[in-house]
């Protein structure tokens, strides 16, 4: 099924640099934070079914010295590993994002007051007013904050804990309407593409989930759902910065909708445009995305404008389009894409999907992909 797929030449040099350079592309500026669950369990790795060893009470601080796909790996004390990122904050007085919020507070944006209610299941707060800042904490549904500032879709926000970032003006609300972050965004912007995008419901699903691992690396035992939960947000938070509404089949690990559910989703919102993430596996020696299509109408006009995106450089090469006779595709009535965004079975592509960085970019370029097709 799959075409113009070239074999990858891994020379153990290569692998190696590859390994290195995925390393300080995840590196971050240490910095502390502190255990925001009951009980947060340490693993050796940064994957949910690495072994546990330790576990962290509520309200610890920890030093943070580097992240992967959501994970942050913590010192406290003589104890080291990986925990889930999304139960940590950022304590003040942090070094690099900290230094990037008081840049940004110097920049133009337009003041704001008042509080507003989360509606995501999980929002991430950032160091500035975008997706290239660093993750500095997280807020979940129904938590209260208060605006402090306004721009470009963002807003500067003020925990209850007292915590200050961006988070994307999406996804809050006040007094059960929209704190208007979202609105000033659509019309702030003079790009075409951007404001076509801002009228549009999109679903990202992220493939996998729950009792279902996916695929699993073959050199450091990545679990794809992981994978694809993290990139997923990325393409969510490009999305939204966009203006556009956004849909996820899937917002933690635990998460399993069947197919028939994921499509659902789609159809009961009334979306415009369906895109699955996923992550490749094959007996052969493989390399590169690959981005599927079912219909040759809607949908490889939507898998071309996404590969084309890709292509242009994300690290990994693009092996083109492909027709996949896949039900999250065959049974949308949506234009609906699925991309493949490296072979988990290769130790090259495994090393790079694994950062941050790739992600990032891969997610950027299906975001850029989707704007291109409601241009």
């Amino acid at each position: 099924m799959i075409k113009s797929i070239h074999k990858a030449i891994l020379l153990a040099g290569i692998v190696t640099g590859a390994l290195l350079t995925g390393s300080q592309a995840d590196a971050l500026a240490s910095y502390t934070a502190k255990v925001y669950a009951s009980s947060l369990t340490v693993r050796s790795e940064p994957a949910a079914g690495a072994s546990a060893v330790g576990s962290l009470k509520n309200g610890t601080t920890v030093t943070v010295t580097d992240e992967q796909h959501g994970w942050m790996k913590v010192r406290a004390g003589s104890l080291t590993g990986w925990v889930a990122g999304y139960y940590l904050k950022k304590t003040e007085g942090g070094s690099a994002s900290s230094a990037a919020s008081s840049s940004v507070s110097q920049a133009k944006s337009s003041s704001g007051s008042g509080t507003a209610t989360v509606t995501a299941d999980s929002l991430r707060i950032r160091g500035g007013p975008g997706t290239g800042y660093a993750v500095t904490g997280s807020l979940k549904a129904k938590d209260k904050v208060t605006i402090l500032a306004r721009q470009d879709g963002w807003a500067r926000i003020r925990t209850s804990a007292g915590e200050i970032g961006w988070v994307s003006g999406q996804y809050l609300s006040a007094g059960g309407s929209s704190s208007g972050v979202t609105t000033a965004s659509a019309t702030s912007t003079s790009s075409k593409s951007a404001s076509r995008i801002g009228s549009k419901l999109i679903v990202i699903d992220a493939g996998h989930g729950g009792s279902d691992p996916g695929m699993l690396g073959t050199t450091y035992n990545t679990m794809e759902k992981d994978l694809t939960l993290q990139t997923a947000f990325y393409v969510r938070d490009y999305l939204t910065a966009k203006g556009a509404e956004v849909r996820m089949t899937r917002t933690t690990a635990s998460q399993k909708p069947t197919l028939a559910r994921r499509v659902q989703i789609g159809h009961s919102a009334g979306a415009d445009a369906f895109v699955s993430i996923h992550y490749n596996s094959s007996p052969k020696n493989v390399s590169g995305t690959l981005t599927f299509f079912y219909s040759e109408s809607d949908d490889l006009r939507l898998a071309r404008a996404i590969e084309n995106r890709l292509g242009q450089g994300i690290g990994l090469k693009s092996n083109g389009l492909s027709y996949g006779n896949y039900h999250i595709l065959r049974e949308n009535t949506i234009p609906a894409a699925l991309v493949e965004l490296g072979f988990l079975s290769n130790p090259y592509d495994e090393a790079i999907v694994r950062t941050s960085s790739y992600q990032k970019k891969a997610a950027k370029a299906i975001a850029e992909g989707l704007a291109d097709y409601f241009r």
